[in-house]
């Protein structure tokens, strides 16, 4: 006799590109149960700055993926309102000298060709925007299209509005599949789930869950550190990073990368990144990467060095090798979809990826070309980096 089936689709993960893949899922009319071992946000999300960025993306899949998840995510503050903290307040990318204005606005140039707003400004222009940032300043670009959300309340406000089920402190411990190989559901340390349909949110253990699946999926930890200021005026207006913070996202180095990026908040502190490094799931503090990260915010922005810090935090991004996240059906094990590797992106990219994954589990056509996204596409046995403290 065949189960009965708990539901129509397990998301594992709640952080927030579960929330989303959730969210779009229910809004298909489909029956979703949403696990995570941990409480909402209880991974990366909560660790992150809620950053919605397309300054950062070069011409390609992934800025094709943000530009969609920005037009999805402005529907969503128009529907969930003050709740989520959506700032649509832009971003400014600064560089120091002409050479690097010059790389700025070539980068900037081939992004407006892709559906990008970006605007360049000189060095008066840059004060206009940002009056309290370090002078002399060559110029730099302004993105009215960045913006920001309060990642916990967002990914919990996602959830709370689609309705589904929701299970935390409840761990996966294995992948249900038929006889011929079909998702049947999850097992959990509290009892089994069962559902034709799997999709892997579980950020940075999503390698794991893919390998319970049966499947190679090979997310790394990227850890960062993110310093809070004591609570502030609004002296900082937009996100504002130096140009070299696009080449540290890129970066396959397993080595400690800083680059500076400065962002007010809502509730008054100033968040102060970032930095990236390979250090497995490292919780430690880094004196070596929170003393450059206080460098970096006071060389943009000198009335810092007057402020204090109230705390810093560690989160880990979960990193694929080629930069771009795993998102869609994986041919391998029918049944089971995958919505991970989001890097540092993945409040962004999340509700673009949650529609993505909706339009996929009832049969639609997405609205752009998941082939460089697709889960499989490591099979092949290609080199990639490995984790730990050199260099790549």
């Amino acid at each position: 006799m065949a189960k009965r089936l708990t539901c129509d689709v397990v998301v594992v993960g709640a952080g927030m590109v579960g929330a989303a893949c959730a969210l779009y899922a229910a809004r298909t009319g489909l029956d979703v149960t949403v696990v995570d071992r941990g409480p909402v946000a209880g991974g990366t999300t909560g660790a992150g700055e809620g950053n919605l960025l397309v300054s950062d993306k070069e011409p390609g899949p992934e800025l094709e993926l943000a530009l969609l998840s920005a037009r999805l995510w402005t529907d969503l503050a128009d529907e969930l309102g003050t709740p989520i903290e959506y700032e649509p307040k832009g971003g400014v990318v600064v560089a120091s000298t002409p050479g690097a204005l010059g790389a700025l606005r070539d980068f900037a140039e081939a992004q407006r060709a892709a559906g990008v707003t970006a605007e360049v400004v000189d060095t008066d222009g840059l004060l206009h925007l940002e009056p309290h940032l370090a002078p002399g300043m060559a110029g730099g670009v302004r993105y009215p299209q960045d913006a920001q959300v309060m990642p916990a309340l967002a990914a919990a406000h996602l959830i709370r509005a689609c309705g589904a089920r929701l299970h935390t402190g409840r761990t996966v411990t294995g992948v249900l599949r038929t006889a011929a190989g079909a998702v049947l559901g999850v097992r959990t340390d509290q009892g089994d789930i069962h559902a034709p349909a799997v999709v892997n949110a579980a950020g940075t253990w999503g390698g794991d869950l893919a390998e319970l699946a049966g499947v190679r999926l090979p997310v790394l930890p990227r850890r960062g550190f993110v310093l809070v200021t004591e609570p502030l005026p609004r002296l900082v207006r937009h996100k504002v990073y130096a140009a070299d913070y696009v080449a540290d996202v890129a970066s396959d180095s397993a080595a400690l990368r800083t680059s500076p990026v400065v962002e007010g908040t809502a509730a008054g502190p100033v968040l102060i990144g970032a930095t990236r490094e390979r250090v497995g799931f490292d919780r430690s503090l880094s004196l070596r990467a929170v003393r450059a990260l206080a460098a970096g915010a006071i060389g943009l922005f000198p009335f810092l060095e007057r402020v204090h810090a109230l705390r810093t935090y560690a989160g880990f991004r979960p990193y694929l090798p080629d930069h771009l996240p795993a998102i869609g059906p994986d041919p391998r094990v029918p049944g089971l979809y995958h919505a991970c590797g989001h890097e540092g992106a993945g409040i962004g990219l999340a509700t673009g990826s949650g529609q993505l994954i909706a339009r996929a589990l009832t049969g639609k056509t997405p609205d752009l070309d998941i082939t460089p996204f697709r889960p499989e596409r490591f099979e092949a046995g290609e080199a990639h980096p490995t984790d730990g403290g050199g260099t790549a």
